[in-house]
């Protein structure tokens, strides 16, 4: 999920930074420009760690700023498929529930909980299991696996399920272990 990646860039450097050390004007640019930003190759850059290396610049006619080659590292996050994670759930609806991971949420759709049929509800705000019961509340902790996966800039989404074997609500997995012996 977070990884440290080097990317390498042309930063511009206005004028009103040229009394700055190059480096540390350059790192400006590159945490205003990239912190934040979601990406679909790279994920979401949470941020911009280090300038590792900075070329002389450019200037074009008409523009007073210099152009920079750079090579940057910067932290990000990016769920991957198949991935298991461990978060709290943030919100409950009628068609799932969101959790956190981090950086970013996540959504358990309704169908993806058991194999029970969950039903929504709106005054406890909770989702509860009609044959075993089971329910999922705000600040309940689960672990779920990571199906799907789109990054796009506006809406990033990120789709769980907890309908595998130890996968879902930590106390419905003790519970679970406890049956098995083990």
């Amino acid at each position: 999920m977070y990884k440290l990646v080097t990317i390498e860039d042309v930063v511009r450097i206005p004028p009103t930074l040229f009394n700055k050390p190059l480096k540390e004007s350059a790192l400006k640019i590159l945490k205003e420009q990239y912190e934040g930003l979601i990406d679909k190759d790279l994920g979401l850059i949470l941020l911009v760690r280090d300038v590792k290396e900075i070329k002389d610049g450019k200037i074009l006619p008409g523009d007073g700023a210099s152009y920079h080659k750079v090579i940057f590292e910067a932290l990000i996050f990016k769920p991957e498929v198949q991935e298991v994670i461990e978060g709290d759930i943030t919100g409950i609806t009628e068609f799932g529930a969101f959790v956190n991971l981090g950086p970013m949420e996540g959504l358990i759709h309704i169908s993806q909980i058991t194999d029970d049929y969950f039903s929504f509800d709106k005054k406890a705000e909770r989702l509860i299991g009609r044959d075993t019961k089971k329910s999922l509340k705000k600040k309940d902790i689960v672990r779920a696996r990571v199906v799907t996966v789109s990054l796009k800039r506006d809406s990033p989404k990120i789709g769980l399920t907890m309908r595998q074997p130890y996968l879902g609500k930590l106390e419905w997995i003790e519970q679970e272990k406890k049956k098995e012996g083990k």
